[in-house]
């Protein structure tokens, strides 16, 4: 699939520059930055669902506690 994105040219030339400096194509840098950014984002919902959730039933385990658990 191709996506179009329109820059003007001061970001286009700053995000050319950072692809080369880095060695990495132009469609490597751009797909690696939208998916961390998705990620990055999962990941904080992620961690306020699981803080609601600890705030509702605010138990701790220990670490030895945790190994039995998952028979590690």
């Amino acid at each position: 699939m191709t996506i179009s994105v329109r820059l003007n040219d001061e970001d286009t030339e700053l995000i050319k520059a950072y692809a080369e400096m880095n060695n990495i194509s132009l469609s490597d840098l751009i797909r690696n930055a939208v998916l961390e950014k998705i990620e990055d984002e999962y990941d904080l919902e992620c961690y306020k669902k699981a803080i609601e959730e600890y705030k509702k039933n605010p138990k701790k385990y220990t670490l030895n506690e945790v190994k039995e658990e998952l028979d590690l």
